[in-house]
């Protein structure tokens, strides 16, 4: 892991009281250089042959969650998808668009939605949005 994405690593983990584990740092190093939502089962992958077993990772992602450093961003074929939680508020993620040519996930997270109005006696506490579509590059192949 590089030495800066190590140090954000600490110094979130430091501000939320949760210890500096290898598992921990690790997970998260995954998720920085990521940059985007990925699998339980894609950061098992990407750490290899270091990688603790799978319930140490499931357990490591369940802790920053409810430490509120990652968050759970969506499900998709019953498959939870995890990436940090810098850039989403309390009330709102950013919009995901997955294409579903190559079924890869982008983060737009610099496209602000407004909250939904809440029907009568509903009231929205987290808004998500998941878009789908074919991305850039699959629009040129299909074009």
């Amino acid at each position: 892991m590089k030495s800066g994405i190590r140090q954000e690593a600490q110094r979130l983990l430091d501000s939320t009281g949760l210890r500096r584990t290898g598992p921990r740092l690790a997970v998260l190093g995954v998720l920085f250089e990521a940059g985007r939502p990925i699998t339980h089962e894609q950061i098992t992958a990407k750490l290899a042959e270091a990688a603790p077993n799978k319930v140490t990772i499931y357990r490591v992602l369940e802790s920053l969650v409810e430490a509120d450093i990652v968050h759970k961003a969506f499900l998709r074929d019953r498959a939870q998808h995890f990436e940090l939680a810098n850039r989403c508020t309390a009330s709102q993620c950013h919009p995901h668009f997955t294409c579903t040519s190559c079924e890869t996930t982008y983060c737009f997270a610099d496209v602000a939605l407004p909250m939904t109005k809440s029907p009568m006696g509903f009231t929205v506490l987290h808004q998500r949005v998941q878009l789908e579509g074919l991305c850039p590059n699959c629009s040129e192949k299909t074009g």
